[in-house]
């Protein structure tokens, strides 16, 4: 039995048109519906998603916290230090708490949206896709010309987004596993001979067809880490961190850079939906001291506090990770944190590549095998190709740094900020007053054109680092330097 929270939607016929409005009681200032004919006005509002879910496994709140924690948690926060030294410790600290603020807010329009439409729709849950399209069918007429485009838009983003995710997890794994063996063990080792080494491990764990199996490892990540990063903050702490020669503002040039690297690092939002979907009681998921703002302004402090104080204590020489600022030549504490936080990142990889498994299964392949015999069969060989597509550019590209800086610019702008705001003014175009219309059109143009900024420029800049490095890397290349090995490139970004 497939799960009925990722099973595709399938849309009411009839017209959710308005027929006229409602008055508001006074002091009621939040968003209104309009009054549709009584009978569906009276079914609506008696309809309950919530309540009609049917999940097979759901999962807790503390076991959904953990995920959402480790879901954000990954190699962005190592990054956090590179990109401090970018923007200047003040703009950095205030950037990032800014675009924080922003993303759980974004969080928050995506999940309001998709529960109002469950509602209106009389279904009990949707995903990231179908709440785009449902949302752009009640929208404006040139909006609902593009609804039928709308799912596979979001749907392309998820992909890029999540299997580049996957990329940069196993290229961080094997090149700190890399690292130890030949350190500490004296082994001559490649991280191309790494990776296929934990390439069986990494099917294995995506093998796992339910997120409440995959808690216990979460739970186990999530301590590792935890673990790793009061051994880092030892290090950065054991010599007081300094203002001298740190800047509260860096150029205005590379603001992008640490745009891209502070968005990738914080958002989740691929991930959003399918753990709500999943929970046992998915009202806890939101409100002033729910589950998603707990473990936001948990991760916030965290990336605040990693950025402000690794770059107070290594300054421009911040690298893409924190842990290469370590003194792991000399210390063996600091190869311990590698290890660490190998385990941790390939314990997330099943959760980053949940996402990508249940877009191409729930909505393109499994659809289509819904009679057939062999449906489990197929099911599994898709988890096993999307782990072997994410391993092959692991070893094929050297330079993921750089493309993972793109991916964020390019795709969590778009999925981050300028869709859920668009997707909020298509759910309630209708449905509230000229007034209300005026100023949710003003709140969510602001956070859209804030997200095309981010999009174009970030995706320009990064861009622009890749065709810079690439061409200084071509005219030194002949026959004697092809056999450089791919583990010397240690500048992994988030």
């Amino acid at each position: 039995m497939v799960n009925p929270s990722f099973e595709p939607d399938d849309f009411l016929p009839q017209s959710l048109s308005p027929v006229k409005d409602v008055k508001k009681k006074p002091g009621d200032k939040s968003i209104f519906l309009v009054n549709m004919k009584e009978k569906d006005l009276q079914e609506v509002e008696e309809y309950e998603p919530y309540d009609n879910r049917v999940v097979d496994h759901p999962t807790t709140n503390t076991e959904t916290l953990l995920h959402l924690m480790k879901g954000s948690l990954g190699t962005g926060i190592l990054a956090m230090p590179h990109a401090f030294a970018k923007s200047g410790y003040v703009v950095g600290a205030i950037g990032t708490l800014v675009i924080g603020v922003l993303c759980t807010y974004c969080i928050h329009v995506l999940i309001d949206s998709c529960y109002v439409l469950c509602k209106r729709r009389k279904v009990p849950s949707m995903t990231y896709t179908a709440v785009a399209e449902a949302a752009l069918s009640e929208g404006p007429d040139w909006c609902k010309a593009c609804a039928p485009y709308a799912a596979h838009i979001v749907n392309v983003f998820l992909l890029i987004y999540q299997i580049g995710t996957c990329c940069v997890y196993v290229v961080f794994v094997s090149e700190n596993i890399q690292y130890v063996l030949t350190k500490h063990f004296g082994l001559d080792v490649s991280v191309t001979e790494v990776m296929t080494y934990i390439l069986i491990p990494l099917v294995l764990i995506n093998w796992v067809r339910d997120l409440k199996y995959l808690a216990p490892f979460s739970a186990i990540a999530n301590a590792v880490t935890i673990v790793s990063f009061g051994i880092i903050l030892y290090y950065i702490f054991r010599q007081a961190p300094t203002l001298e020669g740190k800047t509260p503002a860096g150029k205005i040039g590379d603001f992008p850079l640490f745009f891209g690297t502070v968005l990738f690092a914080l958002e989740a939002i691929g991930v959003i939906l399918p753990l709500e979907n999943e929970m046992k009681t998915p009202k806890d998921f939101v409100g002033k001291f729910g589950v998603l703002n707990r473990a936001m302004i948990s991760i916030i402090i965290l990336y605040v506090g990693m950025g402000l104080f690794g770059y107070l204590q290594y300054g421009n020489a911040a690298a893409g990770s924190i842990t290469l600022n370590l003194p792991s030549k000399t210390e063996t504490l600091a190869s311990v944190v590698q290890c660490l936080l190998a385990f941790a990142i390939f314990i997330t990889h099943g959760l980053a590549c949940y996402v990508a498994i249940d877009i191409l299964w729930n909505e393109y392949v499994g659809v289509r095998l819904l009679n057939n015999n062999h449906r489990f069969i197929w099911e599994y060989l898709l988890r096993t190709v999307i782990v072997l597509v994410t391993f092959g550019i692991a070893a094929a590209v050297p330079e993921l740094d750089l493309f993972i800086s793109l991916f964020g610019a390019l795709c969590l702008s778009a999925l981050g900020l300028a869709f859920p705001a668009f997707i909020q003014s298509c759910t309630y175009w209708y449905y509230v007053s000229d007034s209300e219309r005026i100023r949710m059109i003003i709140k969510n143009a602001i956070v859209v054109i804030f997200g095309i900024l981010g999009l174009v420029v970030g995706t320009w800049t990064s861009l622009q680092g890749i065709i810079i490095k690439f061409s200084a890397h071509a005219p030194v290349l002949n026959s004697k330097d092809m056999d450089i090995s791919f583990g010397n490139d240690t500048s992994i970004m988030p």
